[in-house]
């Protein structure tokens, strides 16, 4: 309306422009008159000529000119009509309802005879709801299927004015707010990306976890056949997938794949990883797979080493397992063995020799563990202290928090005269010890956002890791030094091998020893779990460095409060599916709930026919979860659902803003999901 009043006005004042002038004229002639009236009475002459012809044409040529407008205007909104209505772009104007009011001939031509009568746009996009038809910005897109084709719809919110000639009968049936939709037809677009999609290749990695402990077990003239075996398996399950693998060395393997074989892959949940293990002339020990896959990068170099990052994942992990980077996304599958012990220390003894030459070139060394440090924590802490003070390093232990557990055996060297007053710090004070001659040592944790001070792994340049945690997608990027074993019972085992080939002459006090031994001892349940030939001979070497199990024993020993809040988690239990118990502790009264809730957890798993025991600890405004299994499920899997991790057999997780049933709940929920996905038998 306000842009047809101005251009109304503009007309008017343009038409006025000739009896303006004659009034210039006019005026000019008088002047004239007293200068010259002889000149004056000729110019006057012309003067009336002029203001008659000015006159006429404002009054008389006026309707006819106003005429030849309204003519130009009706004919030129004819065409702008019959543009849009021939046009080949489907176009549509709806109501903020969805009711049609307006459609082209392209859109009507899109249409079949069931929907050509439609009076609303949502029977025929279902797509757009009627949340998106009330206008949020001044255009929006969908996309939406109709029939075999595929449509992007553009919708623009606009507002009509009262004089708009769009046609009457829109204005009688439309509201002032309407949405114009242009619909563009992407069929073959999406047909071309998909495609696109489905022909990127994807490059795999497959390692034998256990190939050299598989071989010895089988007499000599028969390893060509076992070598044989597995090759023909991976061999005809990669050409299945219509994919190309080539041998690399003799455990390990190179393949790529099309990405819609790999999806087919995902779906058959790598059934190769189970039949290798079904692969039997007279082993003793199954052979199993990890499997590696990087898909989804810029280039096939980028995609290659994506898959060298999944691999070590899958391994770091403990094997048996395929693992895909695709992007920035990382999806596992399997898992469901435990991780094979290595019979031999080469590894060890690599390791240790490596963490000494970074200690030769360094003044001090920061050792950290997890939040809540638990006495696996404090006992692997205590063996890089020993290792730095044996070396003439100054040693620190960042440990601010930790379960009650643990406390007993920190006051004996915090009340020591033999150790000093800042054996123990917090993570400010270690912050402010930082230089460029600091080894950080992170120890019984792999992901930065569990340890006691992450701000330390971004500050120091030279960081080294030890754990026996299964790694996640969530690991330290900047370590120079790794040393992630899965096998391993805990990460005091891994120190008290380090300790052997480090050096000749360190010799433990028997606190030192007390704690690392404490620390083999919780975490394989008094050496009942994740326990092998090498965790035996840590332990021996401990004993032989003055650990003493009785006293270590009185250390672990429960108060009534503790004793009688376990006995009620294990009493009210509840069985679900006959094969999982789920427990709730109540951490009213005990010094140290979440160790309680765990020791539930293991009493629990005593209990014939459970497969996985799951206690609920709420404490300090968190679910802390303790989940324990044998050998039938991986909980370290069901743990990482929750954001938690762990080992197969022992895992754990924190929750936030969940209540116990909640929590339960969603336990229960995880635990049909990898029953129908065959995690669980």
């Amino acid at each position: 309306m306000k842009n047809n009043k101005k251009n109304n006005l503009s007309i008017s004042v343009y038409l006025k422009w000739p009896l303006i002038m004659a009034a210039f004229v006019l005026i000019m002639n008088l002047l004239l008159a007293a200068l010259s009236p002889e000149t004056a009475v000729f110019m006057g002459a012309f003067t009336l000529i002029f203001g008659l012809a000015a006159i006429w044409i404002y009054y008389y040529s006026r309707r006819g000119l106003f005429g030849g407008l309204v003519s130009f205007a009706q004919g030129f909104d004819n065409v702008q009509k019959r543009l849009m209505n021939d046009m080949n772009l489907p176009y549509v104007i709806c109501d903020t309802n969805g009711y049609i009011i307006w459609t082209n001939g392209a859109f009507n031509e899109m249409l079949d005879e069931e929907h050509v009568t439609a009076s609303n746009i949502q029977a025929i996009f279902p797509d757009i709801s009627r949340e998106r038809l009330i206008g949020q910005d001044d255009t929006a897109f969908i996309h939406s299927a109709f029939g075999d084709r595929r449509y992007r719809i553009e919708l623009m919110w606009t507002k009509l004015a009262d004089d708009d000639d769009l046609s009457s009968s829109l204005l009688e049936e439309a509201e002032k707010d309407v949405v114009v939709m242009s619909v563009f037809d992407e069929t073959d677009l999406v047909e071309m990306k998909q495609l696109y999609q489905e022909s990127r290749i994807c490059e795999g990695l497959i390692y034998l976890d256990n190939y050299e402990e598989a071989l010895e077990t089988v007499e000599e003239v028969r390893r060509s056949l076992l070598t044989a075996l597995v090759d023909r398996k991976i061999s005809n399950y990669i050409s299945s997938m219509n994919g190309v693998v080539r041998k690399l060395e003799k455990d390990k393997y190179f393949f790529i794949i099309m990405d819609r074989d790999m999806q087919r892959m995902m779906e058959d949940r790598f059934s190769v990883l189970d039949d290798v293990k079904t692969i039997n002339i007279g082993n003793e020990m199954s052979l199993t797979l990890s499997i590696g896959i990087g898909m989804d990068a810029e280039d096939y170099k980028a995609n290659y080493e994506a898959a060298r990052t999944a691999i070590d994942l899958a391994l770091g992990r403990g094997g048996d397992q395929a693992v895909i980077k695709d992007g920035d996304e990382i999806h596992y599958f399997g898992g469901k063995s435990l991780a094979v012990e290595k019979s031999t220390r080469v590894k060890a003894r690599v390791k240790a020799h490596a963490f000494r030459e970074l200690l030769d070139s360094k003044d001090k060394l920061i050792v950290m563990g997890h939040k809540m440090a638990d006495v696996d924590c404090l006992g692997a802490a205590v063996g890089f202290w020993k290792i730095a003070n044996s070396f003439g390093k100054k040693a620190y232990i960042v440990m601010s928090s930790s379960d009650n557990a643990v406390k007993p055996i920190k006051k004996q060297f915090m009340d020591s005269q033999e150790y000093p007053k800042d054996m123990f710090i917090d993570g400010d004070k270690a912050l402010e010890l930082l230089d460029d001659k600091t080894i950080v040592v992170v120890a019984d944790v792999n992901r930065p956002s569990y340890t006691e001070e992450p701000r330390l792994i971004d500050a120091c340049d030279t960081v080294v890791v030890l754990d026996h945690h299964r790694k996640t997608s969530e690991t330290i990027q900047n370590a120079v030094l790794s040393y992630v074993e899965p096998y391993a019972s805990s990460a005091s085992e891994l120190v008290a091998e380090i300790l052997q080939y480090i050096g000749d002459d360190i010799r433990l006090m028997p606190q030192e020893a007390d704690a690392m031994y404490a620390g083999m001892v919780v975490d394989t349940q008094n050496f009942t779990n994740q326990t092998g030939v090498r965790t035996f001979e840590a332990a021996a070497f401990l004993r032989r460095n003055g650990a003493d199990i009785i006293r270590v024993r009185k250390m672990f020993r429960d108060n009534l409060a503790d004793y009688r809040a376990k006995a009620e988690a294990v009493d009210k239990a509840e069985i679900y599916k006959d094969s999982f118990a789920i427990g709730v502790c109540d951490p009213t009264g005990t010094e140290s709930p979440t160790v309680v809730g765990a020791q539930a957890a293991n009493s629990l798993l005593e209990i014939r026919s459970i497969k996985a025991a799951i206690v609920l600890t709420p404490y300090d405004g968190k679910i802390y979860v303790s989940a324990r299994s044998i050998d039938e499920v991986n909980v370290q899997i069901m743990m990482e659902k929750l954001g938690g991790g762990g080992h197969k057999s022992v895992a754990g997780a924190q929750l936030t803003d969940v209540s116990v049933e909640e929590a339960k709940d969603r336990i229960k929920a995880i635990i049909d999901e990898m029953m129908n996905e065959g995690d669980i038998l």
